[in-house]
């Protein structure tokens, strides 16, 4: 029997492990955590008053449902038995210094009227253009850059990419996200909107190639989701159907080493014993997965040591003791000068004066997520990577700075925290050895980067594939586990297995 090893136990992993077990891999997952899910992960925290608070420690907004329906129905399951999607209206909800807010909508007429509202009839006509131009690049890039491992020139050179490859000028990668953003707006608060997009695959809006536009048609075009009891449920739902599939599952499991003899890979090191396999699918960074986990490909360390991690985060979960009418389940508190925020983040490694804030209350849709008349908080603000910093003295400088900045637009939330907890970016590197407390794995911070994650296979070891945010097609719930089925396809046709439904 074909079996895999699988390092690491985040959705990438999961869903690597459903389509492999599916088509009768043997599949065994060791995850160094008690909990898996990666960054997709849960907290609940208990008041003085005996008040139980339920946080989502990751993703908040699910988008791509399709991919998600699609990986059930590899394992002979029908999703909507098992979750329930739930859209979102109003997205996000955004606050601006001079008092306006933007109640964001993927119901066309409503956000055309909203825009109408705040600004002007020239500038919704401009969101449709905008929004026109965003679903042209997701046309011509999904099924290339997204849906195939295009790494593996065997399946990018397909008849039914010519027509896109030869178009490849349209998905505008010659310009920054916030050049493009800008021929289309010229309200200053709607470029900020859309600039914001860049932050979904860790990257600078100022820097990143406009390719990346392609994003808020995603969201805007497809719809944004709520899983109802919170995203985390997937992840618990994916691990019965693993567990149904006959996956072996081990917590609490540090991997090691990956063991290999130079040209093959042969198995794991775990907790000091050799766990043999065929295949290796490493879900852990890539980065820290060279550094770490693989012995002998000094080049190729170094190489990947050398792309610029992504933004970081910083989380604050708090349990507040009232109700806010006014704020919608995904909100954005605006920084007053954006550029100023990116430049401190990735050129000066160093907390943001005045962050960007975003509060995500999943007690909007799920009451029970708090105690009545309360709500839970998730606060993240964008985060430089590890690079020296003091991140016992930033937390309090951002607790400040946020508190701040929210009693600014009529928030004051302070005095109504009875639960609280922060995790830093040394948190995120210490709980998911994340290259340098990286959130999205590699930043696309240039013309080239977005296109130049690492591969689902490893060039040196025959054997190990990669899946996961850190590796293609990116971070974000879909392309995790996207990047879980191409590695799965591509371990199934080195050994020569169908991923056609049995």
């Amino acid at each position: 029997m074909n079996t895999v090893a699988i390092v690491g136990g985040g959705l990438g992993a999961l869903s690597g492990a459903v389509h492999l077990a599916a088509r009768g891999f043997r599949v065994t997952l060791f995850e160094k955590n008690a909990q898996l899910g990666g960054k997709m992960n849960e907290r609940v925290l208990t008041a003085s008053n005996g008040g139980r608070y339920r946080f989502g420690t990751g993703p908040s907004l699910l988008t791509m449902p399709f991919v998600i329906d699609d990986l059930f129905a590899a394992a002979g399951k029908a999703r909507a038995d098992h979750l329930e999607f739930v859209p979102i209206d109003p997205i996000c909800r955004y606050f601006y210094n001079d008092g306006t807010i933007i109640s964001a909508s993927a119901d066309r007429p409503k956000m055309l009227a909203e825009l109408q509202r705040v600004s002007s009839l020239t500038e919704a006509h401009n969101y449709t253009r905008f929004l026109e131009y965003s679903e042209r690049i997701y046309r011509l890039t999904a099924d290339i850059f997204l849906f195939t491992p295009f790494q593996e020139l065997r399946k990018l050179l397909q008849w039914r990419f010519v027509p896109s490859l030869l178009q490849l000028p349209a998905i505008d990668p010659f310009r920054s996200v916030h050049a493009s953003v800008r021929r289309f707006f010229r309200d200053e608060r709607l470029v900020q909107i859309f600039d914001r997009y860049a932050t979904y695959n860790g990257s600078n809006p100022f820097q990143a190639p406009a390719t990346l536009n392609v994003i808020p048609w995603v969201e805007y075009g497809i719809g944004g989701y709520y899983i109802r009891g919170g995203l985390y449920r997937l992840v618990e739902q994916l691990h019965d159907v693993a567990r149904s599939l006959g996956v072996e599952i081990h917590t609490n499991a540090p991997v090691e080493k990956i063991l290999h003899d130079g040209k093959r890979v042969r198995g794991l090191r775990v907790a000091g014993g050799n766990v043999a396999a065929d295949t290796v699918l490493c879900n852990a960074d890539v980065v820290e997965a060279h550094t770490h986990l693989i012995e002998g490909f000094e080049r190729r360390r170094k190489r990947l040591q050398r792309l610029e991690p992504s933004l970081s985060g910083m989380v604050f979960l708090w349990g507040v003791k009232r109700t806010f009418p006014e704020l919608a389940h995904h909100n954005i508190v605006f920084s007053s000068d954006y550029e100023r925020e990116f430049r401190q983040i990735f050129q000066e490694h160093s907390a943001p004066d005045d962050p960007t804030i975003y509060v995500s209350i999943t007690s909007k849709n799920d009451p029970h997520h708090a105690p009545e008349g309360h709500e839970n908080w998730f606060v993240l603000l964008n985060m430089p990577y590890l690079n020296g910093q003091n991140w016992q003295q930033e937390t309090q400088r951002m607790r400040a700075a946020t508190l701040n900045r929210l009693k600014a637009v009529g928030l004051d939330v302070e005095p109504h925290i009875v639960a609280e907890e922060c995790i830093s970016p040394e948190e995120f590197y210490q709980l998911y050895a994340s290259n340098k407390g990286s959130i999205y794995g590699i930043s696309s911070n240039t013309q080239t980067a977005a296109f130049l994650r690492p591969a689902n296979r490893s060039r040196d070891l025959q054997g190990l594939y990669f899946c996961g945010g850190s590796s293609h097609p990116g971070g974000g719930v879909p392309l995790v586990l996207l990047s879980g089925k191409m590695a799965a396809e591509l371990i199934a046709e080195e050994r020569g297995v169908s991923m056609q439904k049995p």
